[in-house]
């Protein structure tokens, strides 16, 4: 019993030792804790999704920033098709957006292969589409949109 004793005030008195003993560094202007840290920068919001609807664009196409302006015209006036067509697979979906988000291969002469958000034109091409379904897609290069999705098998 007294050895049981012994032990208990012996481990006792190292723990308390131990705490008192402990003193953390002081937190220094680049600590996020510290008072005077500048706050971190606020992120840009994604044009490619909108998860709010303060975030979707009203105007703007999604595909826009990856296609220059004027690329339709460009294409009609050297002869250019004016759709293209490719394989992909869904990562999701943005019906109340009109947006579909697609990771696909190469699209030769128009587009290096890429995950992308598209504006879908007419919305109800969404329907029945979920991650992970296998597509072919046909952009509409002056519209700057998908105009047609086929389900692959």
């Amino acid at each position: 019993m007294k050895l049981k004793r012994k032990l208990a005030l012996i481990f006792a008195s190292l723990a308390l030792a131990g705490c008192g003993a402990y003193q953390s560094a002081p937190i220094t202007q680049n600590h996020p804790a510290h008072p005077e840290a500048v706050a971190a920068p606020e992120r840009p919001l994604s044009r490619t999704l909108a998860y709010t609807r303060a975030e979707i664009p009203s105007t703007l196409p999604v595909a826009g920033a990856a296609m220059p302006q004027g690329y339709g015209a460009q294409q009609a006036a050297q002869g250019e098709p004016q759709t293209v067509v490719a394989d992909g697979k869904v990562i999701t979906t943005v019906p109340n957006a009109s947006q579909i988000v697609v990771e696909h291969g190469e699209i030769k002469g128009f587009m290096d292969a890429m995950t992308m958000g598209y504006r879908v034109d007419p919305p109800s091409l969404l329907d029945g589409l979920k991650f992970g379904d296998k597509v072919r897609f046909t952009i509409d290069v002056p519209k700057k949109a998908i105009v047609k999705i086929e389900k692959m098998p």
